[in-house]
Parts: structure tokens; sequence; C-alpha cells
């Protein structure tokens, strides 16, 4: 477990992003709820051997965060990827010629993340063009940043990398890692604490949904929204193929 982070210093380094070119991009103000700083959070393996490197690696990345902590352990996922309460489940699969390399969803009570997966799609991971050590990183650490409340930095795949693998590319070679700003922007997501936890929650309370990607869902060019009822929801981040 880390150092707790300062309230002062998470706020101001989270101001410090708001002129810069990448600076806000939170996923809206979805975030666990967690009563302390920092946090571990459990990413369930359900992945095949040539994937369990990459998951690693993500984890290893992600816990570089001062308020955050990511383990992976035994996954729990059955049939489609099902969700874990209080958990992530990473999977993968052969899921078709759909369109999309890897897909993040989040269970949300109002604000507060209860449950995620992420899913990479071997049907393209299986291709040379996708096979390689760059692409498999840069989705696999994008998705799961995704489940933590991220954002991407940028959307546009001919832009100049911004050296993170929360940014659309068409070359991922120098975007196969979080970078500094995305750290700074989980200060400021959990610069705060709530009343209650879903992190380890042992007792889901949201449906077991599957997620979609309907036109009438659809909020952005890669998020999708789902209304659960009662102030929940289900929310994906797809990553298009260009």
């Amino acid at each position: 477990m880390k150092k707790l982070v300062a309230l002062a210093i998470a706020v101001t380094a989270f101001a410090g992003l708001v002129g810069a070119a990448s600076a806000n991009h939170a996923w809206g103000n979805y975030h666990w709820a967690r009563t302390t700083n920092s946090f571990t959070l459990k990413l369930g393996d359900n992945v095949s051997s040539a994937w369990a490197s990459y998951l690693a690696t993500t984890s290893t990345d992600w816990s570089k965060s001062t308020v955050l902590d990511t383990t992976v352990v035994a996954g729990q996922s059955k049939g489609r990827c099902r969700p874990t309460a209080g958990r992530v489940e990473v999977c993968n699969g052969s899921y078709g010629q759909n369109g999309w390399l890897g897909v993040a969803s989040i269970w949300a009570n109002g604000s507060h993340i209860t449950q995620g997966t992420v899913k990479v799609n071997d049907t393209y991971f299986n291709t040379a063009t996708y096979n390689t050590p760059a692409w498999r990183n840069l989705v696999m650490c994008q998705e799961v940043g995704h489940t933590l409340g991220l954002d991407h930095q940028d959307e546009n795949f001919t832009n100049t990398n911004l050296g993170t693998c929360m940014d659309y590319t068409n070359d991922p070679a120098s975007n196969q890692h979080p970078n500094t700003h995305d750290y700074q922007q989980l200060e400021g997501i959990y610069a705060h604490t709530d009343s209650t936890t879903t992190v380890g929650m042992s007792t889901g309370f949201l449906p077991d949904a599957v997620p979609s990607f309907t036109p009438a869902q659809r909020v952005s060019r890669s998020t999708y929204r789902t209304d659960l009822g009662e102030g929940r929801s289900l929310v994906t981040h797809v990553f298009w193929i260009e």
C-alpha cells in the first residue's frame, strides 16, 4: 500500500493539467468508491498464455500511480466475460470481425464503479497486423485504464503520438504505457475519499447486463451507455479499428 496522497497536492496537480493539450481526460466522473487512499484493485486473469505477460505489464504500469495499485488474481469470469463485484475481469477471445480490438465496460451506481470487464479480440490479434507486442500492450493498457476512470487523451489516429496508451494511433510503438498526464489525472480523480467503498465488494447489486453497441446507446464515437434504472448504468468504451 502506498503512502497517502495529500489532498492539496492532488488538487494542485490536477489543476496544472487543465491548461495542457491532453489536460482533462477523466471518463466523466466515474471512479471507484473507497474510504482511503490509496487502494488496490484486483484484475481477474481470464486470459490465455498469449496475453498473460501483457496483463502483467499493464498491472505493473498502472500500479506506478501514487493513488492506486492493481494486482492480478485468478479470474472468476464465466461465459461471456461476466463481471465480478468489486473488481475487473480481463478476458480474451475470438469475438468476431466486428471492428473492435478491445472493449472496457463498467457498471456504475451513480458515479461509483462497482465492477468492470475488459475484452481483447483475438479475431484481430491473431492477424499479422495486430499480433505484435506493441499493439497488445497498447490495447490491454488502454482498456484497463478505462476501468480506472480514464478517458482517451486523443482519438485521432493520425495525430503525433502522445506517448501514452490512452491515445489512439496507427503506430503503437511509443504508445504502449501510461504517461505522466495519466498518473496526474488519476490523482485528480481520486483526490477525495468516499463514505463507502465499492472496491472488493463481495456481492454485486447491479444487473449482469451484457454490453451492446446499438445506435440508441451511443454517447460518442467510442462510448455506449445502457440505463439500468435507479441511477445505475452500464457504460462501455470501444477501441475501434480505424
